[in-house]
C-alpha cells in the first residue's frame, strides 16, 4: 500500500529550503557577529586591529549611503565598511570586501564617488 501524506505535511517534513549565496559566500559568525563572507570577517578582525593600534577611527559597519538624483531619493547603498584613516592624513575610507566584482556594483562606485567624491575600495 502506498503512503500518502499532504502538501503541507510535505513541507513540514522537508522543513525549508535553505537559501544559498549566488557566489558561494557562507555567512560566518565572528564574538556573535555575522558577516556575509569568511573573507568580510577577516578584514574586520584586521581594521578592528588597526583600530586598537589607534591608526584608524570610527569604524562602522553596513555603512549606507543614500543613491540622490535631483534630490530624489532613488536608492541605497550599503557598504561593508567606513572608517578615518590616520595613516593616509585622516582620510575618510570605505571599503567593501567582494569575490566577484559585477556589473550592478561599478555602477554603483560610479554613483558613489559622483554624489559624495569617494572612491570605494575594493578588498578580494
Amino acid at each position: 500500500m502506498t503512503e500518502r501524506m499532504s502538501a503541507k505535511q510535505y513541507r513540514e517534513e522537508i522543513g525549508k529550503p535553505k537559501g544559498r549565496n549566488k557566489f558561494g559566500a557562507k555567512k560566518t559568525v565572528v564574538d556573535g557577529v555575522t558577516f556575509d563572507s569568511k573573507r568580510e570577517s577577516e578584514v574586520y578582525s584586521d581594521l578592528l586591529n588597526l583600530h586598537r593600534a589607534g591608526e584608524i577611527s570610527g569604524l562602522v559597519r553596513q555603512r549606507a549611503f543614500n543613491l540622490i538624483v535631483e534630490g530624489q531619493i532613488i536608492g541605497r547603498y550599503t557598504a561593508d565598511f567606513a572608517f578615518i584613516d590616520h595613516r593616509e592624513d585622516g582620510r575618510f575610507r570605505v571599503v567593501d570586501v567582494k569575490g566577484v566584482i559585477t556589473r550592478d556594483f561599478r555602477r554603483v562606485q560610479k554613483i558613489i564617488k559622483a554624489i559624495y567624491n569617494i572612491d570605494v575600495e575594493v578588498i578580494k
